[in-house]
């Protein structure tokens, strides 16, 4: 009987560890001034943008939103004489180094937007983070809308 409360309470134990070991390995990327470009209202896709660090050296490999259909790691890079955006497979972020998502840059792009998005609505977006060993975590990031030429968040806004 005490045997198997032991194995019962090491089992706990273990797991308790195991769920608080995702959660440090999500709250080591930290993001900065998270926006969104708001909408006109036909519009179906926009741009999401925001500045990232993290502790340790790791991976975006993903970003998920409920405001649309499809989302996107992108990159606009100049190819000769013309600015062409393409999709990206993921995005390292160097362990203490400021990764910046912006506009000509890289960005999150979603598309198939589900509803116009306006100005200062709040759109979630989840940013699925992997580590060296191809463990993923979650790092959810508020990101609210701005109006095309509005001042952006200030550097001061952080999330975890």
């Amino acid at each position: 009987m005490q045997t198997i409360r032991f194995v019962r309470g090491a089992l706990l134990v273990a797991a308790s560890a195991c769920a608080f070991a995702g959660a440090v390995r999500a709250q080591s990327v930290t993001v900065s001034a998270p926006w969104v470009r708001a909408t006109a209202t036909e519009q179906k896709a926009t741009g999401a943008f925001m500045k990232l660090q993290s502790a340790a050296p790791v991976r975006l490999v993903e970003v998920r939103s409920a405001a649309a259909s499809v989302v996107e790691l992108h990159e606009m890079a100049m190819e000769g004489d013309t600015m062409r955006m393409r999709a990206v497979a993921g995005l390292d972020l160097p362990a203490g180094k400021a990764v910046e998502l912006k506009p000509g840059g890289y960005h999150v792009m979603l598309m198939d937007l589900k509803q116009p998005i306006k100005a200062g609505d709040t759109v979630t977006l989840t940013l699925v983070i992997e580590d060296a060993d191809k463990r993923r975590s979650t790092v959810e990031v508020k990101a609210v809308a701005q109006a095309m030429g509005a001042a952006k968040p200030m550097a001061g806004q952080h999330q975890h």
